[in-house]
């Protein structure tokens, strides 16, 4: 450390007892304070097993491996930042060689092994930092070392961190030595992202996976600490300590460390919100409370106020963000344990998230996120942050309307369940020929089709269409509706059971919406409806052998005109068989010839069906791989003998040419 004190003695502006002084003081404090003053994260290091925080299923399964004496060779530890994964690595090579093990299967801490460990003077356990030593050099120089047995103690164990960082050609070099390491060396691995390792290295460890620490371990750690150091600390500042470490422990007590300082040693919740630059969640509920009021004015002076504490917008868009988040959790009462909130908030975010609309929570949740992702590209953050209020101001005003006929109205509430909107179905039944002789269908501009009443106002015995979405019972009709337009059809004799698609009846397009205005959907109806002709209605033809036959032939044809031949050839050596009026078989010798028959199933079939004018025709392919398939004759062209002997025999002398000019022929 260097220290520098500007003076202007020379010009009669100093004072050189002063600066002696100061200096004096200066050293003294680093002499008392300085000294002795160590970081949490050294100083509350875990030195045993059960000291771990939040990683009891991989300190349990140490333990026990090292009382059973099943040890592995080598150990990947691997997990987030902070959560002890080398603190875990020394207490295993501590306690491994530690020379009379507790009960429990923890080190004793009193042998000459655990003193020289805990002292750092220990020569059997070796760190190597792999993010400064990552060169193959380096790796060589540990595999040396691995050859020397331990001078005492069981093993030699190497501590390698960050492992992810060291170079192909160091993870090569290493292979060998970690497949088969010396019975007194062990390997511990380290680091934070596994799937940077090769697998062949994954392969020659045992994985060990670190979790986050979660919030109330971290919290509890942390007030044993407090307490330990007298230090007034507030349960909420923890939290909001643990929240912000988001599982890292080392990151909370380097938390914990400056803010001591900063508060000289009384934590509060309101001194780590400001130290953390933390916006406290008191904003967010004013700022709700102005949004469903719709007080835009409000809500921008609040943001105003936010912004002139130093919080940029991106902290703002995120913190409410999370806020929503919350009061959509509180909705659910099963859900309730998903709330990380300070302790004695979670009645307020419950009352609050009653009072709010789901529908609104979701989908301001979803403008809170695309504006978040918006944010960067904004040349005007501030803009962006409060185009995104006024959005929110309004939201509840848009979940309120609809658009109906183009004219905006409130939405109606409807206290019972929705009704299913069907549209009748012609019946495909035939009933009797005499009860539908002479009968009149009543076409709807919806497409339905319903019976007329019966004589003498009596039950049809069934229900019927109204062409007003609903239904009649007895062909008495329980709405009316004026714009709609009846098509009567005299059918004049039996209905026959369709056999193709149903006709299409076109629109009545008179009625015009509310105000007197087309719809887009109408003028568009109107400017190419008639470019549309009535489908016809045409008859099924009967399934026929030689129908059936042409229109495979022809699919065949085409599939050779997509160059496709062996699909072709495939159709070609088919064979078929009609089993009903709607269904016949193809019989194929192989599974290449039966896929390639699938994979044109949904084609082939369309086809066939729009041949016979019938939808219910299908088939299914039948595997004989005993028969033999037919040899079809297949060109594969002449080769160069072929083609230079019915040229000579076409023109003899281009046999003596190549005689006397001694060619010889290109193959």
């Amino acid at each position: 450390m260097c220290l520098v004190f500007r003076t202007d003695a020379g010009k009669g502006g100093g004072n050189f007892k002063d600066i002696e002084s100061g200096v004096f003081c200066f050293k003294k404090y680093l002499a008392v304070d300085m000294d002795k003053f160590i970081v949490s994260a050294r100083k509350y290091r875990p030195q045993e097993f059960d000291t771990v925080v939040g990683q009891a299923h991989i300190t349990t399964t140490l333990k026990n491996a090292i009382k059973n004496s099943q040890l592995a060779h080598a150990f990947l530890f691997c997990g987030p930042r902070g959560v002890g994964k080398t603190t875990c690595a020394r207490i295993l090579a501590k306690t491994i060689n530690c020379e009379s093990l507790k009960p429990d299967g923890e080190a004793c801490n009193q042998c000459n092994s655990c003193r020289t460990f805990n002292e750092g003077t220990s020569l059997n356990i070796h760190e190597l930092d792999a993010a400064s030593n990552n060169s193959v050099d380096d790796i060589r120089s540990l595999v040396e070392q691995v050859r020397f047995a331990p001078q005492a103690g069981k093993y030699k164990v190497y501590i390698v961190d960050e492992v992810h960082m060291l170079s192909a050609s160091a993870f090569n070099a290493f292979l060998k030595t970690l497949e088969e390491p010396p019975s007194y060396a062990i390997f511990i691995l380290a680091t934070t992202e596994k799937h940077k390792i090769l697998p062949t290295i994954l392969s020659r460890c045992q994985i060990f996976d670190f979790k986050r620490i979660t919030g109330n371990d971290t919290v509890d750690h942390l007030q044993s600490i407090a307490d330990k150091e007298e230090i007034k600390a507030e349960k909420g500042a923890l939290q909001v300590i643990a929240q912000k470490s988001e599982g890292c422990m080392r990151d909370a007590l380097s938390i914990l460390d400056k803010i001591v300082s900063f508060t000289n040693g009384e934590v509060t919740y309101h001194n780590t919100l400001e130290h953390l630059n933390i916006l406290d969640h008191d904003y967010f509920f004013r700022l709700l409370d102005y949004l469903m009021q719709q007080d835009l004015a409000g809500a921008m002076l609040l943001y105003d106020e936010i912004n002139r504490k130093g919080f940029e917008g991106d902290l703002v868009l995120n913190g409410f963000a999370e806020f929503i988040r919350n009061l959509l959790v509180c909705k659910d009462p099963r859900a309730a344990v998903l709330l990380d909130v300070v302790e004695g908030m979670q009645n307020k975010y419950t009352s609050t998230a009653a009072k709010a609309n789901g529908a609104y929570l979701v989908s301001a949740l979803n403008i809170l996120n695309e504006a978040e992702i918006h944010f960067k590209m904004a040349r005007n953050k501030r803009l962006h942050v409060e185009l995104t209020l006024i959005k929110l101001n309004f939201l509840q005003q848009a979940l309120e309307l609809s658009v109906e006929n183009g004219v905006v109205a409130k939405k109606k509430r409807i206290d019972g369940p929705l009704a299913l909107k069907v549209r009748m179905i012609p019946s495909l039944q035939q009933k009797t020929a005499a009860a539908t002789v002479g009968a009149k269908l009543y076409i709807d501009n919806q497409g339905g089709v319903a019976r007329p009443p019966q004589p003498n106002g009596g039950a049809s015995g069934g229900s019927m269409h109204n062409g007003n979405g609903g239904f009649t019972n007895g062909g008495t009709s329980t709405a009316g509706n004026p714009g709609m337009n009846n098509v009567v059809v005299n059918t004049g004799a039996a209905v026959a059971e369709p056999q193709g698609r149903a006709p299409v009846v076109p629109m009545n397009r008179t009625a015009l919406p509310a105000k007197g205005k087309k719809s887009l959907l109408d003028t568009l109806r109107d400017k190419y409806g008639d470019q549309y002709q009535i489908e016809e209605v045409k008859e099924a033809l009967p399934l026929s052998m030689e129908r059936l036959r042409e229109v495979w032939d022809a699919y065949a044809q085409k599939l050779e005109g997509m160059q496709k031949p062996s699909a072709a050839n495939t159709f070609r050596l088919s064979k078929i068989n009609i089993e009903s009026e709607v269904r016949f078989s193809v019989t194929v010798n192989s599974l290449i010839q039966q896929t390639f028959i699938e994979q044109e199933r949904i084609i082939l079939l369309d086809t066939i069906q729009q041949h016979f004018y019938n939808r219910s025709i299908a088939y299914y392919v039948i595997l004989n791989e005993e028969e033999e398939a037919e040899e079809v004759p297949v060109n594969l062209g002449l080769n160069s003998r072929q083609k230079f002997d019915k040229l000579s025999d076409t023109y003899p002398w281009l046999r003596e040419l190549k005689d006397r000019l001694k060619l010889e022929l290109d193959y």
